[in-house]
Order: C-alpha cells, then sequence, then structure tokens
C-alpha cells in the first residue's frame, strides 16, 4: 500500500509523462504500445495515444499524395504475404535530402504544439507511435551538416521521459511487415543507433522476441514511474551490418 502511494506521487510530480516509441517498420512498436496502454490501465493511470504521421505531420496528405505520383509508391501496409513496395523515405537524392531537413523542422515545431495541447488533456501518460527521431534517422547522419542540424532539432522538440528506440533484426523485421527492401532496412538500424549516439536520451530494447521485449519494456516503465529507471541511453552491441 505504501508502495503504491510512493508510485503515485512519483508520477504525479512528472504529470503527464511523455512516452514515444520509435525503431523499424516491423520492429513491433504497435503491440508494445498496446501492451503498455494495458499495463497503464491496470495500474490505475489513463493515456492517450497520438500517431506521428496522423497527429503531427506537416501538410500529410500531399507528402503522401507526392510520393505516390512521383515515385509510384504503392500504397497500403505491408503483411506476411501481401508484401508493398514502398517508395518514399528509402529514396535518396540531394534534392529529397535538403527537402526533409525543412519539412522535418516544421514537424518539429508543430511537434511542441501537438505536445502542449495534449499535456492540457486529463491523461496521465501521452503516447506517441514514432517521434521525430524516425524522421532524422533518416538524413546522412554521416554529414557534419546534419548531425548540426539534428541536435537542434531534438533540442527544439518536446523530450519525451523515455524515448524507446526498439532494435530488430532487419530480416525478421521485413518478413512481418514486408514493405522495404532488407538492404534498406539495414541502412535504417544503422542510423537509429547512429541517432541514438547523438540525441544521448534513447532507451533501446534489444532484438527479442514479442513477449521477450514486452517484459522488459514493462519492466522499465514501472521503474520508471517509480523513480528508479535511469533517463540515460542504453547502449546494446551493435554488430556491423
Amino acid at each position: 500500500m505504501r508502495e503504491a502511494r510512493q508510485s503515485n506521487s512519483a508520477l504525479k510530480r512528472r504529470w503527464p509523462l511523455l512516452i514515444t516509441f520509435s525503431g523499424l517498420d516491423g520492429s513491433g512498436k504497435s503491440t508494445q504500445i498496446e501492451n503498455l496502454r494495458a499495463l497503464i490501465a491496470e495500474m490505475g493511470y489513463t493515456s492517450v495515444l497520438l500517431a506521428f504521421w496522423d497527429n503531427v505531420v506537416v501538410l500529410s496528405r500531399y507528402r503522401e499524395d507526392f510520393v505516390h505520383k512521383v515515385f509510384r509508391s504503392e500504397q497500403g501496409i505491408g503483411a506476411p504475404g501481401k508484401p508493398v513496395e514502398r517508395r518514399d523515405k528509402n529514396m535518396r537524392g540531394w534534392h529529397l535530402s535538403l527537402a526533409r531537413h525543412g519539412l522535418y523542422l516544421l514537424d518539429a515545431m508543430h511537434l511542441k504544439i501537438v505536445i502542449a495541447k495534449a499535456r492540457r488533456s486529463a491523461a496521465n501518460v501521452i503516447i506517441v507511435d514514432r517521434y521525430i527521431y524516425d524522421e532524422l534517422a533518416n538524413l546522412p547522419l554521416g554529414n557534419p551538416l546534419t548531425r548540426a542540424f539534428v541536435r537542434i532539432v531534438t533540442a527544439l522538440a518536446p523530450k519525451p521521459d523515455v524515448a524507446y528506440l526498439l532494435d530488430a533484426d532487419p530480416e525478421r523485421a521485413r518478413a512481418r511487415k514486408p514493405e522495404y527492401p532488407v538492404d534498406f532496412m539495414r541502412q535504417c538500424r544503422s542510423s537509429y543507433f547512429a541517432l541514438a549516439k547523438i540525441a544521448g536520451n534513447l532507451t533501446i530494447i534489444p532484438a527479442l522476441a514479442l513477449p521477450e521485449a514486452k517484459r522488459l519494456v514493462e519492466k522499465h516503465f514501472r521503474a520508471r514511474v517509480e523513480g528508479t529507471a535511469s533517463p540515460a541511453v542504453e547502449y546494446i552491441a551493435h554488430p556491423a551490418a
């Protein structure tokens, strides 16, 4: 009983918590978000879920129409047995990179407005499916100017109380959600790890089976609510792809 009161007090001091999930397509974000929302309800709290593309991205409809018309990107979501050939974030070129820098800055500015509004709601926990980190990981992080840009944007965007980065084996992630080539997904995985070092506030969940990842997320969240988990990034071994 005493522990429950302490946990409740610890949470209220940071009311509401901002929790984000990032990672490769097929890394299990939707599953882990659903599991965490169930845990939050079980603990007696309320949560609100925001989808980065639907609730934050500026001009999302026009950006989606652009990739469909210009790059002939297939619509829909890939599923086992029903692959989709996406052509959007995997398309490269200096002009696209320049445009992404500008659009991502606009998204970060709008993100501040969206999160500020969500914080005025009655929810105890705000969960965001993907975050600005997922966009920034799509930039050429080997470029010093881009890394400087990333630092500016991460400083501008609201800092999550916990930013989960779900690691995943690219081949297995591709099998769960067949949308992008495996080689591109390997590059994305490396970019996420590079971004984690730049941002410095990502909590990396290793590439585990979904039930094991669920237990780790739950354990970390409970500790975070109780004020016993370190907010620093958790680095794990990252074998070269």
